[in-house]
């Protein structure tokens, strides 16, 4: 009798990575999106305060 290995678990490990990529493409977005928007709520008064300017906000969204 012969047998056939399937590897079935890369397959389902291949997808579940790409969900969880995805997920976390997701995640990183819409932090940067709340992180963008909070600092854009505050006056220039407060971004100064704490030592940032209109100009930051997208750097410091973005992590870099």
């Amino acid at each position: 009798m012969s047998a056939i290995e399937t590897n079935r678990s890369f397959a389902v490990g291949g997808l579940g990575s790409v969900v969880a990529n995805l997920a976390s493409l997701i995640g990183s977005w819409i932090d940067t999106r709340q992180t963008r928007r909070e600092l854009g709520r505050l006056s220039d008064r407060e971004l100064d305060d704490i030592g940032l300017n209109r100009g930051d906000i997208e750097r410091i969204a973005r992590g870099l």
